[in-house]
């Protein structure tokens, strides 16, 4: 009974089925649109993101900030959403994304079941991720295309399959893609093929003669008792055929003709009286000679009528009168007017000007070493077996040790019995720094390229790096660099010799007092003693005032600033402003000129210009190099900020092929200093002595500038290996000594001049004298009132000017009264309402002038 209640029980409970949730009709186009609308912007990000990812990359780290500009699109927000999906995601493989999204709006605006599209997601999924792996896997030659998602699945899939497998999983993945997705398979594609070669076969047949032409020529017709010929011949008969004249003609022209010899000339036969009027004796060929026949397939032999004979007569009367002119070929220029002017006048010399230059003489720097490095083998021995006692303590053995004798450090090489572990003996620095009682033990394990850990141990009396035996070094004097620099030595006492223009530029910090002045100091001397004053320019920047004084000598030679008559050691925190720009607008106005020669770097555009293949009437011009060098970036990102930082990042990003180099020291390694941008666009770095380890992973991304024993002792990188380098010290007398030797020889009439820069807020002081308005006054002024906003950036868009003439016709504007004052970011305000006030406004004016 129990049971059977509890069996009615539960019959009695309704059947509740689960609901599906539903949208209602407005509420699917609404989701629809919006799905259509996202696909657009994710579009219209995309784009925008290859147009000005590197101006909007910063401005990520600087969401919040609503002052801060940005080139895409769809303002932040679209800066962010293409950063996800195209550098954090999948790269171009997220146009896919693009189109699932719209298909999704689409089927719910139209009402279209949306199921259907499982499968359209799981192909586009596959698709997306097949594509952004191919692209990883080709990410040395397009790193912008895979994306940090098909970058890192390239890597693991690398790792364990190696580039082949890798590419083969590939194909297959692609393959059926092609093969279940699109359908595309060898019966497919075999029956394409059949059915076009069906289709060639018809068009053939079609183009074969009609039946009603080969009936009536087929069809006998008997021979008249008053030809003379007794053998009977066929002839067309003419009155069964429904054509007229004109279709049968056509017809003739299918027919193939054979040519018979006849045994006798043809003699004139009366015409045939037809309704074609053609008789049977004219429409055979004329050709008595099988030599003549034309066996060309194109040409289709036609019926000869009477007047055959009289055609032939003319044709062979007229061979004799047949003249052939010919032309002689033009005479080939062997050489063009380039070479004809380098044969004339010899490749251009810029240094021609300064022919007499001299460099100046090794012999004005000091020699401060004493018979080269100094081996202490009581010391060698001494470290030597400290070390191995050392590492004895805590079991672990030596197989090999090997010891490199350098200026200031010693290199001890050790080979570690089997089965040691690197980590272990890295973990032993402070104990053999302890044992050594020596300052700045560096443990490299293991030494890159060699099968060594090695300990850099300072030496007891090191040994002074002079400049002068860094400059007179055959590894130097030899060296077939644009812009070599001599740092001093490394730890196998060779001379370290790098390029400035491969760097491109070149970033250095240290403590104060560890030899960033003497660095500058050594790197500005390597460039004095090789390159001529007409190759290199400097751009000083020196806030302290006193480090880069010395080089006032050489203005005339080898300095650059702006048109404004000051100082070339620029040490106010508003003229280094000013300077940077100029350094830009000097970039744009180089790449103007790389673009007109059609060249990629500064290098192909002198070599150019060098074999006069450019003309300098059309504004072409010797380009030496730039190198801005400024001494303490700190204080310039104290008081400046942004204002430096911009201008600074723009020439790190772009001023490389145009032949200008920055080089900037520090003694504040912070990150609000250096940061981010400074960094990604300065790959060379040199770090002298730190006081922390997080000084050096800001400078170097790793530690080892706080083991660094100071007074020139620095880690030099390029983005790979770190190379200990000991700076070859240069003194303030051997600097002076050199400015005044380069000073006091012929000079340039002044200093290489920058362009001229006004800034926004220069509109200050204005002229009022309408005489002196720019000729386009009244063009600007009616661009601005019809566009309602102020800025000089508009009237160089809309009247193609320059920024120079667009901003003084902007001061002009606000000396009139027409736009109102410089208000910082934003755009200046417009007086005026339209063009009838303007005119008025004008008329005004004049009358009252």
């Amino acid at each position: 009974m129990a049971k059977a209640k509890k069996e009615t029980k539960d019959t009695q409970k309704p059947v509740t089925e689960k609901r599906k949730w539903k949208l209602s009709r407005q509420n699917k186009v609404l989701v629809g649109v919006l799905f259509f609308l996202f696909s657009v912007a994710l579009l219209l990000s995309f784009i925008s993101y290859f147009l000005y990812w590197e101006a909007d990359q910063s401005v990520l780290t600087a969401f919040s900030d609503r002052e801060q500009p940005v080139q895409n699109w769809l303002g932040k927000f679209g800066a962010w959403l293409a950063d996800v999906f195209l550098y954090q995601g999948f790269g171009v493989a997220s146009f896919i994304l693009i189109r699932f999204f719209f298909l999704v709006g689409a089927h719910l605006v139209l009402d279209l079941p949306v199921s259907k599209l499982k499968k359209t997601l799981f192909w586009d999924l596959f698709l997306v991720i097949i594509i952004s792996i191919l692209c990883g896997f080709f990410n040395a030659y397009l790193p912008e295309l895979g994306g940090v998602i098909g970058f890192e699945m390239n890597t693991f899939m690398q790792d364990y399959m190696g580039k082949t497998g890798t590419l083969l999983v590939l194909i297959f993945a692609l393959s059926a893609f092609l093969l279940l997705r699109i359908k595309i398979s060898p019966d497919a594609i075999k029956t394409f093929f059949e059915k076009r070669q069906r289709d060639q076969e018809e068009d053939d047949e079609a183009l074969e003669e009609p039946e009603f032409v080969k009936a009536a020529i087929k069809t006998p017709v008997p021979v008249t008792a008053k030809e003379e010929d007794d053998e009977p011949e066929y002839r067309p008969n003419y009155e069964d055929m429904p054509v007229d004249v004109e279709e049968y003609d056509e017809a003739l022209d299918h027919i193939e003709l054979k040519t018979v010899v006849p045994p006798t000339p043809i003699a004139p036969v009366a015409p045939v009286t037809s309704q074609f009027e053609i008789n049977r004796e004219a429409m055979k060929p004329t050709i008595t000679n099988s030599s003549q026949i034309n066996l060309e397939p194109n040409v289709k032999p036609k019926p000869i009528i009477e007047v055959a004979p009289q055609l032939h007569e003319i044709i062979e009367t007229s061979d004799d009168n047949f003249v052939i002119e010919t032309i002689a070929d033009e005479d080939v220029v062997e050489e063009n007017l380039a070479s004809r002017l380098v044969k004339d006048f010899g490749e251009f010399d810029p240094t021609l000007e300064l022919s007499n230059y001299q460099f100046p003489p090794i012999d004005l720097l000091r020699d401060y070493s004493s018979g080269g490095i100094t081996i202490n083998q009581e010391e060698l021995e001494d470290n030597k077996n400290r070390i191995v006692e050392t590492l004895l303590n805590y079991k672990i053995g030596i197989a090999q040790i090997k010891a490199t004798v350098g200026p200031t450090v010693t290199l001890y090489e050790i080979v570690p019995d089997a089965g040691i572990r690197i980590s272990k003996i890295k973990s032993l620095e402070d104990d053999i720094a302890l044992s050594l009682s020596a300052l700045g033990i560096r443990i490299i394990a293991p030494i890159p390229g060699k099968g060594t850990i090695g300990i850099e141990v300072p030496n007891k009396t090191p040994t002074m790096v002079s400049m002068k035996s860094v400059i007179g070094s055959p590894k130097f004097q030899a060296a077939e660099m644009e812009l070599p620099i001599a740092l001093g030595k490394t730890i196998s006492n060779e001379t370290f010799v790098v390029d400035l223009a491969k760097m491109p530029h070149l970033l250095m910090a240290g403590a104060t007092g560890q030899g960033k002045s003497v660095g500058l100091n050594a790197v500005l001397t390597s460039l004095l003693y090789k390159k001529h004053p007409a190759e290199v320019k400097f751009v000083l920047v020196d806030p302290k005032k006193v480090e880069l004084t010395l080089f006032n000598k050489i203005e005339r030679h080898y300095l650059a600033k702006l048109p404004d008559g000051g100082d070339a050691i620029i040490t106010d925190n508003t003229k280094v402003i000013n300077t940077l720009n100029s350094l830009c607008i000097e970039m744009d106005n180089r790449y103007n000129l790389l673009k007109d020669a059609m060249v990629r770097n500064i290098k192909e555009y002198n070599d150019k210009f060098r074999q006069r293949k450019l003309n300098p009437e059309n504004g072409h011009r010797f380009l030496p190099y730039i190198v801005l060098v400024v001494d303490e970036f700190a204080d310039l990102i104290m008081t400046a900020g942004k204002e430096v930082e911009t201008p600074i990042a723009r020439l790190a990003q772009l001023a490389r092929a145009i032949g200008i180099h920055l080089i900037i020291a520090t003694q504040r390694p912070s990150v609000n200093v250096i940061t981010g941008i400074i960094k990604a666009n300065f790959p060379a770095r040199i770090a002298f002595r730190v006081t922390s380890k997080i000084d050096s992973r800001t400078i170097l991304d790793s530690q080892g500038a706080d083991q660094l024993i100071g007074r020139g002792d620095l880690l030099y990188t390029q983005g790979n290996d770190l190379t200990r380098v000991q700076c070859a010290f240069v003194d303030t007398p051997e600097v002076e000594k050199i400015t005044e030797f380069i000073g006091s020889q012929k000079a340039y009439p002044e200093a290489y001049l920058l362009p001229e820069f006004f800034g926004e807020e220069s509109g200050t002081n204005l002229d009022i004298d309408i005489s002196e308005r720019d000729s386009m006054f009244r063009e600007a002024a009616e661009v601005i009132v019809t566009a309602q906003q102020g800025s000089a950036s508009l009237l160089q868009r809309k009247l193609k000017l320059g920024y120079n003439r667009a901003g003084r016709l902007i001061d002009q504007l606000e000396a009139a009264g027409i736009v109102g004052p410089f208000e910082g970011s934003k755009a200046r305000a417009v007086n005026v309402a339209d063009l009838a006030s303007l005119d008025q406004f004008l008329k005004n004016e004049e009358n009252n002038f």
